[in-house]
């Protein structure tokens, strides 16, 4: 069954801002998102020299991250060590962070990696990172199939930013 959303379209401004036209033009949005500097109108929280940080368009729950090799790769076996390195020391940073600024009952760490393995995006690497609660799954998921977001994604980036910065 799908899971149903509610209508969000105050967020359109983001998702048309944060893919720079790469969605349009045929090119990938993660490779776009990570020429952008760390900002609130970008959604990019954090930029190292080989990996970067940015709020997931479409959260599954507030903190909903999304952590990125900036070179365009497909798979874990596909980065070099020194980027390997930086891109699992970032999904720490990240874990660090939303604890900090969530204070979560628990923490979702994952991959989907390739398209039968879920990907939304498979030619671009990327893990997800999103802080869970106890009852944080309610009627509105298990029977509506709909997710309620507490907090806009501008909210969500001042708190993680703040987090990651400390």
């Amino acid at each position: 069954m799908p899971l149903d959303r509610f209508s969000a379209a105050w967020r359109e401004q983001y998702v048309t801002d944060a893919s720079g036209g790469a969605v349009e033009s045929g090119g990938c949005v993660f490779c776009a998102l990570a020429q952008l500097e760390p900002d609130e109108s970008t959604g990019v929280l954090w930029r190292g020299d080989h990996t970067f940080v940015v709020l997931n368009a479409f959260p599954y729950g507030s903190g909903h991250l999304l952590v990125l090799p900036i070179r365009h790769v497909a798979k874990l076996q596909e980065l070099a060590e020194p980027e390997h390195l930086e891109f699992f020391g970032a999904v720490r940073r990240v874990v660090v962070a939303l604890e900090g600024a969530y204070q979560p009952d628990g923490m979702n760490v994952g991959f989907n990696l390739g398209q039968a393995g879920g990907a939304g995006i498979p030619q671009h690497l990327h893990g997800h990172v999103l802080p869970r609660w106890l009852g944080d799954t309610n009627f509105m998921t298990t029977i509506g199939e709909t997710r309620v977001l507490p907090e806009s994604l501008g909210s969500t980036w001042r708190k993680v930013h703040a987090a990651l910065e400390s």
